[in-house]
């Protein structure tokens, strides 16, 4: 059946998010069973043993319906925020909230823009509802060109998207700048501020994003659950804005699109300070792990304030590794052949990748 005439062409002209190859997929090309996944910026240290506990206590209630209100998870974060319950939105994920923007923000004739290279699915919802992204590139540091970005800004954007820090690049803006941005942009559009990898910053000017939701209405804040505390499986992230602007994503958002499940772990790995700690101690030490043994190898690494590094190691070298059963995520796709983002594993995953590449690299290949 031809279905050109019934599709609508901006979503027969959208490229698919690629998402990172899966230990199971490479085990089985391979015929191996020791395959190290350092592509997807997941938590190496897995899920809050409370968040687990909550599963399972909650698996005799997957025949109800969850909490379309998500009401325990929001009095508990709008309590840890100091936000009322309702600015908070929740979605499948934070790419869910990247949607319910883009399906209230934008139609045809409308522009948002964005950075680039950043998280690939900001273009995807965008031409998805029909509208344009306007991808302004990095500066030469790979970090946001704040100046181009508002020089891009014209009557027609309803919608500007800032990922801090920023994937796939690790980069992140200090408050000075992220403030004087924010104060030069009018009023009657949109600004996403996606921090996904918050709770990861180190540098000590981070700005304070959730400070501009009273300041400036139209602002909203994505944060997420599948990063720090390990329920990427599980798809739970949320929006902060102002209760205007969350009340018409609210209005777009479906019925029960986080699962019951989902949200008992959430709420039991808000709870777990000490394992998010944990996370954070090693994917500091990773971190400044791989600098250091990377740099040693020759090999460009940017400062991050993620969990992951970008790392230069050459046009096909990520194809080498996968051959070794190291899978890392190859930025080809953003323009970026020779790069690669390498998520912060535990301490013999990094050491393994490091071990990896020197052998490749004294051999020649």
């Amino acid at each position: 059946m031809g279905l050109d005439r019934v599709v609508k062409p901006h979503i027969r002209s959208l490229e698919p998010y690629q998402p990172g190859k899966p230990i199971e997929e490479l085990e089985r090309e391979l015929g191996i069973d020791d395959v190290i996944k350092l592509a997807s910026n997941e938590s190496p240290l897995g899920p809050s043993p409370r968040a687990v506990a909550a599963l399972r206590s909650g698996l005799e209630g997957v025949h109800r319906y969850p909490d379309g209100a998500s009401f325990e998870l929001r009095r508990a974060l709008a309590r840890r925020l100091a936000v009322d319950e309702e600015q908070l939105v929740f979605g499948c994920g934070a790419d869910e909230l990247l949607e319910l923007v883009a399906k209230t923000c934008l139609g045809p004739g409308d522009e948002a823009v964005h950075a680039w290279p950043s998280f690939a699915m900001y273009p995807i919802v965008v031409r998805g509802m029909g509208a344009t992204p306007v991808a302004v590139p990095l500066d030469a540091d790979l970090v946001h060109d704040l100046d181009a970005m508002r020089a891009a800004i014209t009557e027609r954007t309803r919608v500007v998207m800032l990922c801090n820090p920023n994937n796939p690049t690790g980069t992140s803006l200090g408050a000075e700048a992220f403030d004087a941005f924010v104060a030069s942009l009018p009023e009657d559009l949109v600004l996403v501020v996606d921090e996904a990898y918050f709770e990861y910053r180190r540098r000590e000017d981070f700005p304070d994003a959730l400070t501009w939701l009273s300041r400036r209405p139209g602002t909203v804040v994505l944060r997420t659950f599948s990063k720090i505390y390990g329920l990427a499986g599980l798809r739970v992230g949320y929006g902060v804005a102002d209760r205007e602007l969350a009340g018409y994503l609210q209005r777009a958002r479906h019925p029960f699109n986080v699962n019951r499940l989902a949200e008992v772990a959430a709420l039991a790995a808000l709870d777990d300070e000490d394992h998010a700690r944990r996370s954070r101690d090693v994917n500091a030490a990773g971190a400044a792990y791989l600098t250091r043994e990377l740099a040693g190898l020759g090999i460009e690494v940017w400062p991050t304030d993620a969990n992951f590094v970008l790392a230069r190691i050459g046009e096909g070298q990520s194809e080498r590794l996968l051959r070794e059963g190291i899978i890392v995520r190859p930025l080809g796709g953003f323009g970026m052949p020779e790069h690669v983002r390498i998520s912060i594993g535990l301490p013999e995953e990094n050491e393994r990748l490091v071990k990896t590449l020197r052998r490749l690299r004294e051999a020649g290949r």
